[in-house]
């Protein structure tokens, strides 16, 4: 999953997209400065709350495939949590730099006079409870540099191709 180019937007479509492969059961959540949560929960694929808007995800032929998860400095905000999902889920690994670390929720509050104002007002986590605050690191760090000619090709796509074709499930 390459979400190096994804600055962000909207999480739960990203997160529906690839809910299959994600596997049901919380993968994330908000936290509140007073540690509260707010989990992010798949059901049948599908992020739970938009459940029955967009229906249940097609099953996977083969469950629970490998991924490898590549990540770039614009990786941000929605794109981020797409990639903290994944974070702690079995046969997963991220490839590439450090993202953009804008890992937030924002939520809309608005004002008397019609207008509205957007704080930043919560963290997000993964699925094993861990708190992201700053830029998400991944796996494997992989610089890319485009202008460095003496390294032809896509380092980051060719560290993660190698890991997966090296996954038993990738053999099959």
């Amino acid at each position: 999953m390459d979400l190096r180019s994804n600055y962000g937007g909207n999480m739960w479509g990203p997160l529906a997209a690839v809910g299959a492969v994600l596997g049901d059961g919380e993968v994330g959540s908000f936290v509140a400065a007073d540690g509260t949560r707010i989990p992010w929960t798949m059901k049948n694929g599908t992020p739970r709350d938009y459940l029955d808007d967009w229906g249940p995800a097609e099953p996977l032929a083969r469950p629970m495939p490998p991924v490898a998860v590549l990540t770039g400095r614009t990786t941000g905000s929605a794109a981020e949590a797409v990639a903290l999902a994944f974070r702690g889920r079995p046969v997963t690994r991220s490839f590439g730099v450090p993202t953009a670390g804008l890992a937030t929720a924002n939520v809309v509050h608005p004002l008397p006079d019609g207008a509205v104002i957007v704080l930043t007002q919560r963290w997000e986590a993964d699925r094993t409870g861990r708190v992201q605050k700053g830029p998400l690191t991944p796996d494997t760090e992989v610089h890319d540099d485009a202008r460095d000619t003496s390294r032809p090709g896509d380092q980051v796509l060719t560290a993660a191709t190698r890991w997966l074709a090296a996954q038993s499930a990738c053999r099959a």
